[in-house]
């Protein structure tokens, strides 16, 4: 920026005081205008502001708007066919593959693009726990990105060891840097390219702050399995007996709702491991998505969105009063807050916990309307629902999603994030739960009364109840019937929630159309998992929910 105008930006004289003596020209970047290294917040705040980067609104938060790309490409994500990781990765819709030359040949046009440009790099830790954590180098060209990555991740204020610092992976978030689909053999102008063998990912053309947290997620997918470590797509939070619970779920199904309980300590709201000696986050952050939120019924997260540190994505303000309207989905409804976890106040410091999960939960969004509001699994049951991974996706969570949620089967809770086989994570996950002898449940936060546009959205109240009543043993009390279709067992009544919630046809003025909708999502359901069978034991197989023919006398 300093060409442009000729004039020192906020913190340019202090650039480099916190610089790592492993440079960028390790990284191939050369004939930069400037760089600046590990700034602090405040710093990064009057960089974004200067720039002209976003806004400070009500409270203090920094509010941008990343433009076209309002959620995350999930069609674009790339990984280099190389030796090294050719047999390990699961290729397919999720991970394509793409020739060390295309990347080569991208990775060399993007650094004839920075010359001459200013960088923002933040040298920081993925992963709470010492014994796993990998060291990351994010380079931006943003600064408010710079101060993502620093809420997101584990940053380090120790001079020496900053000055010391050697990352073993590299992320390049380059926002403008255009691909041409014709010569780099890509789906759009827009891609996210990981190369193991490199130890590098390249993030281009998208301002979409998430693509930098869940491209370091992806990679953390692939190399903590490799270490017989559960890399894990939920968010984690530890009562006061100190037992842990863990929530699986997409995007929009209530990962971070749910595990910001004002009763609970909260690990972390979204990405974790499971080792030996107990759970971790990867982050050191929260990404919530904050459309329509409750100061009500989601008063932690709300009050977030007031807070100076905390950046808003696409959030609608008034320019003149600077007060934020979360209802308003105008931009998108995929609105994000960005903080660091001590803002919630319940939340755990070292974001580990020496604890095993005592309750394993599935999250699944039934846009159907059809299942129960919550289910107790057996261990083949929950491999089976695991590896299916049925939900919808939320509006806004990915690029061109509508309004109304669309049915998905997600293998592992989070499929474009999962580098491996399915059946490789879900293996890992049934020897640590039956270590451990976990419980498991799939808890449907989804519709009732009918599907998306004629039933409505579950009441959050009832799902808290529910979920406290499970963690705190007080299910093991009640009478239990096996479902018809899927086999799993539905607790016929609750403390706080009424009996009737427990049977979903209850809620259908037509209880035929509901056995039909339920025998149509059972025959996707085995349809879906077809795609796993030579992978995957039979009794896992046989697990699965057996068809009736769509009629209500079964």
């Amino acid at each position: 920026m300093t060409k442009y105008l000729k004039f020192d930006t906020p913190a340019l004289k202090h650039s480099r005081e916190l610089a790592s003596d492993f440079g960028l020209e390790n990284h191939g970047l050369e004939y930069l205008d400037q760089v600046f290294w590990n700034l602090p917040e405040p710093a990064l705040y009057e960089e974004a502001v200067f720039r002209g980067e976003g806004k400070m609104v009500h409270g203090g938060p920094f509010l941008v708007n990343t433009g076209k790309w309002t959620a995350r490409a999930a069609n674009d994500k790339y990984f280099v066919r190389e030796d090294t990781t050719e047999e390990k990765i699961d290729w397919g819709e999720y991970n394509r593959p793409m020739s060390p030359e295309k990347f080569n040949g991208i990775f060399t046009r993007l650094q004839a693009y920075l010359q001459g440009e200013e960088l923002f790099v933040q040298d920081v830790y993925a992963g709470a726990d010492p014994r796993y954590r990998l060291p990351f180098r994010i380079i931006t060209e943003k600064a408010w990105q710079s101060l993502f990555a620093r809420n997101m991740f584990q940053t380090i204020s120790n001079r020496d060891e900053l000055k010391k610092f050697v990352p073993e992976f590299t992320i390049i978030a380059a926002s403008s840097f255009k691909l041409d689909p014709k010569v780099d053999g890509t789906l759009s102008q827009t891609a996210i390219v990981v190369d193991f063998s490199k130890r590098l990912a390249l993030i281009c053309n998208t301002s979409y702050a998430g693509e930098i947290k869940k491209t370091a997620f992806t990679i953390m997918n692939y190399l903590l399995p490799l270490q017989d470590v559960m890399s894990m797509h939920c968010s984690a939070n530890m009562g006061k007996k100190n037992d842990v619970a863990l929530f699986f779920g997409l995007s929009g199904t209530g990962k971070t709702t749910l595990s910001a309980d004002p009763n609970r300590k909260l690990i972390g709201d979204d990405e974790h491991g499971w080792s030996d000696y107990g759970i971790f986050n990867f982050e050191a952050g929260c990404y919530a998505k904050v459309i329509r939120l409750s100061a009500e019924h989601e008063p932690e997260i709300y009050s977030c969105t007031r807070r100076y540190g905390t950046i808003l994505e696409n959030v609608i303000f008034d320019p003149a009063t600077r007060r934020i309207d979360l209802d308003d989905e105008s931009r998108t409804e995929n609105t994000r807050a960005s903080y660091p976890l001590d803002f919630i106040p319940n939340s755990i410091p070292e974001k580990m916990v020496d604890a095993h999960p005592k309750n394993v939960i599935f999250l699944t969004a039934d846009a159907q309307g059809v299942l129960p509001p919550i289910a107790r699994l057996d261990m083949n049951q929950a491999i089976y629902h695991f590896i299916s991974g049925y939900t919808s996706k939320i509006a806004g969570t990915e690029l061109g999603l509508g309004i109304e949620p669309e049915i998905t089967f997600s293998a592992c809770f989070g499929a474009p994030f999962m580098v491996h086989h399915p059946f490789f994570y879900a293996d890992l996950l049934r020897k640590r739960v039956e270590k451990v002898g976990a419980r498991v449940w799939l808890v449907n936060t989804g519709w009732v009364g009918g599907k998306f546009g004629v039933g409505k959205r579950i009441s959050i109240r009832h799902t808290r109840n529910m979920l406290n009543a499970a963690l705190e043993g007080k299910l093991d009390k009640v009478e239990y019937r096996k479902d018809k279709l899927f086999g799993f067992e539905v607790p016929e009544s609750c403390p706080n929630v009424p009996d009737d919630v427990f049977e979903p046809s209850n809620a259908w003025g037509n209880k035929d159309e509901y056995w039909m909708k339920y025998d149509a999502l059972a025959a996707r359901y085995i349809e879906n998992f077809k795609l796993y069978l030579d992978g995957v034991p039979t009794e896992v197989v046989n697990a699965g929910p057996k068809r009736h023919g769509g009629k209500s006398a079964v």
